[in-house]
């Protein structure tokens, strides 16, 4: 897929979107976005004023945000993840915070999946995409270090290529596709910042942009892979 520019977004699909995470940089970003293009958007977040609550740890708070829709969902987006007191090498792990890096960026979006693609219609386009990031590409994968991190995005790259197969067999114009948002200026990344240069340290709004244009030029052949905010495929 050729690299994607930001600008004026004609999704294939009407509507209605989805957006978990939105009380996130990227996520309310996502969500003003969306509602610009004219989309009707429904938000979830753990606690936010302005969207339904949706708690990834939570199975029974996903399955009552999937059965909250009014219309089945042509677009779901996960903006969520976690990236807490990364490891800078093996005698840093702690099992708790593994679980939790598990449990928040690979088997919360794997259960939002379970409950909202069954939503999703059959019979037109559609897209299912997660947050991941480069980092959690094995073959990428040179410095070493912020392993509970990278392990845990990469368990989300293989679910979503899991999914994007038993996706395909409902509906062959669906897409599963997890996306690298790149460097965005939120709480998730600031402690990390140092060395970005200034052109690759995005705004919320501009990762939104980035984002929503390669979800736009995605295609059933994309299904199941990782892309970066400028729509070129990551190696997983």
């Amino acid at each position: 897929m050729a690299p994607a520019e930001p600008g004026a977004i004609a999704f294939p699909f009407e509507g209605p979107a989805v957006v978990i995470g939105a009380s996130g940089g990227i996520g309310a970003a996502l969500v003003t976005a969306l509602r610009a293009a004219g989309l009707p958007v429904a938000a979830f977040a753990r606690s936010f004023a302005g969207a339904a609550r949706l708690d990834l740890s939570d199975e029974a708070s996903i399955a009552a945000a999937a059965a909250s829709l009014p219309a089945p969902p042509t677009l779901v987006i996960v903006a969520t993840g976690l990236l807490d007191q990364p490891e800078k090498n093996m005698a840093q792990l702690d099992p708790a915070r593994l679980a939790r890096a598990f449990a928040v960026n690979a088997i919360g979006p794997a259960l939002v999946a379970k409950h909202f693609l069954p939503r999703c219609p059959r019979d037109r386009p559609t897209v299912f995409a997660a947050l991941s990031a480069r980092v959690g590409s094995i073959g990428d994968n040179r410095l070493g270090g912020w392993h509970g991190y990278r392990a845990s995005k990469a368990a989300l790259n293989q679910l979503i290529r899991t999914l994007g197969i038993e996706q395909a067999r409902r509906n062959p114009r669906a897409v599963v596709a997890a996306l690298h948002p790149g460097t965005v200026d939120t709480g998730l990344s600031r402690p990390f910042q140092a060395n970005v240069p200034a052109d690759r340290l995005f705004t919320p709004d501009q990762s939104a942009a980035h984002l929503l244009a390669v979800i736009a030029r995605l295609t059933p052949a994309d299904s199941g892979r990782l892309f970066a905010w400028d729509g070129a495929e990551i190696t997983p």
